[in-house]
């Protein structure tokens, strides 16, 4: 579908109603296109007559979600958005539209404009639904932040959690893609900042990110910093540094042989030289320090 008139867009709303809107919005995210300007036009006049008073959030989540999983997911934002329909169902995500954001190149982004972007890296890249919930909602406690510390967010994950937390439960969105989006708001900046510096932090964000007991929801979290970095336009083409040292880092902790440790020190001791013989083997595979105080 490359563009779509306002005729059909009335007669598509006429039959749909309430969840139509969405359902129009998410068929451009498997568009080529974006609609003609008489199309948001009719999309919002039936927006403003009340098409979703009517419509609890619940049965939208998988009008949303199939929008998430198609090839444009910006797109379905950017029609939401432009026809008032995202103000009026996710106003968290609304309100990022025109927030600055300090960036490394380019130096400042539309966090909004970044979403849409990060969002469509998530499709190019083959994500799965987790990842691209995470990446739609892990900034949202960003919108708010004080105007004199723009265009850096401080304390936003205090102020995000609870927002995931609300939109998760008003869509009634699946356990795996809230916990990746929590996780996400934790921990996608530290993965970004990562440095090969210091060993013994590294050892210890793997444990803290599941990488030894849950691998797939480390390597998604990978996938999802990796869309977010791509999204900065200059980036696009440029290796993602961080996943590789993190995915080094994990490989050296997988030659550890600690078969018969475990047996000669027991459990109460293990966690410790555990954690301090992964440290050893990523500085070593590193070529770095174990600890800060080194």
């Amino acid at each position: 579908m490359t563009g779509a008139s306002k005729g059909f867009a009335s007669e598509w709303l006429q039959r749909h109603r309430g969840l139509g809107l969405l359902r129009l919005a998410a068929l451009y995210a498997d568009a080529d296109g974006i609609p003609d300007q008489e199309t948001i036009d009719a999309i919002a006049l039936i927006l403003e007559a009340g098409a979703l008073a009517d419509t609890s959030p619940c049965p939208m989540w998988p009008e949303l979600a199939g929008g998430l999983m198609d090839r444009q997911p910006g797109t379905m934002i950017w029609v939401l958005r432009e026809s008032g329909v995202l103000q009026a169902i996710l106003p968290e995500i609304a309100d990022l539209f025109g927030v600055p954001q300090i960036a490394d190149d380019p130096s400042e982004v539309d966090l909004g404009v970044h979403l849409m972007r990060t969002l469509n890296e998530t499709a190019r890249l083959g994500a799965p639904l987790e990842v691209r919930f995470a990446a739609l909602v892990m900034n949202v406690g960003k919108s708010d932040s004080p105007v004199e510390h723009l265009p850096v967010h401080y304390r936003h994950v205090e102020r995000g959690g609870p927002r995931i937390e609300g939109i998760c439960a008003r869509f009634g969105v699946p356990d795996a893609c809230r916990d990746m989006a929590m996780l996400a708001l934790t921990e996608s900046e530290r993965v970004h900042r990562v440095s090969s510096i210091r060993a013994g932090p590294i050892a210890a964000m793997l444990e803290r990110l599941g990488a030894f007991d849950r691998p797939a929801r480390f390597r998604n979290l990978l996938l999802l910093c990796l869309c977010d970095y791509n999204a900065y336009a200059r980036l696009l083409e440029r290796p993602y540094g961080k996943s590789a040292i993190l995915e080094a880092a994990l490989a050296a902790c997988g030659e550890i042989d600690h078969d018969d440790t475990i047996e000669a020190i027991g459990d109460a001791a293990f966690a410790d030289w555990l954690r301090s013989a992964r440290a050893g083997a990523i500085a070593e595979a590193l070529r770095s320090l174990r600890w800060p105080t080194d």
